[in-house]
């Protein structure tokens, strides 16, 4: 089956991004910087909605408590700066915000139910409607991050493609094991991954949100324990 949705969701990114490109000298920077902020502020509110869901507070402290040491072990961060900054070199871009445009995209783009149950519903229903809508959404954030990060933005279609499209196939092989109580977790803690992104982009921290990663993982394996 072909994963039409994900190869629309990167498609979009592409589009939204390639406009944000162009329009990027043409945007005086006190309108940038005021756009910028309110993207922030507006992921900050999303993270928190999605976060607001939970039904096992201990759950999402562990989780995140867990994946923090997980993904600091790793260095996922440091992983994922290395593979931007290469794609950098090999680009010849001279962008100093390319690895941070790239990672920050990447880790909007998938952490989120939409992408998640956009997936499944597309592999178990054939149903596309939520990917296509969060295709909408995701040319819309690119857009504005690339006038602030650049390509790297632009580039994060990849990752986003090759995730949802390994859901839709996973989705079809093991959709008995997301159950809801795992997606309602799961939507909690990617949503505190969100609101971390909403924190860097307004200045206030300097969270490291790929090295949180593992969190999501944790979450769904301890879920059914937690009800």
């Amino acid at each position: 089956m072909i994963p039409l949705g994900p190869l629309v969701n990167g498609a979009a990114i592409v589009v939204g991004g390639l406009l944000g490109l162009t329009l990027h000298g043409r945007f005086p920077d006190r309108v940038r910087v005021i756009m910028f902020q309110a993207l922030g502020l507006s992921i900050l509110l999303i993270g928190l909605k999605m976060a607001l869901s939970m039904d096992a507070p201990l759950l999402v402290v562990i989780s995140m408590l867990a994946g923090a040491v997980a993904g600091e072990a790793i260095d996922i961060e440091r992983w994922m700066a290395r593979a931007g900054d290469r794609l950098k070199a090999r680009l010849r871009s001279e962008n100093a915000l390319f690895t941070d445009g790239l990672v920050t995209a990447s880790v909007i783009f998938c952490t989120g139910t939409m992408a998640i149950l956009g997936s499944f519903d597309e592999a178990l229903r054939g149903d596309h409607t939520i990917l296509f809508t969060k295709s909408l959404l995701d040319g819309s954030v690119a857009l504005i991050l690339a006038t602030t990060y650049g390509a790297g933005v632009l580039l994060s279609f990849v990752p986003v493609a090759l995730y949802e499209a390994l859901l839709v196939f996973l989705g079809t092989v093991a959709h008995g094991y997301f159950t809801p109580d795992r997606l309602t977790e799961l939507t909690a803690v990617g949503g505190l991954l969100i609101v971390a992104i909403g924190i860097n982009m307004l200045g206030l921290l300097k969270i490291k949100v790929s090295n949180l990663l593992p969190a999501m993982v944790v979450a769904v394996v301890l879920a059914p324990y937690f009800r």
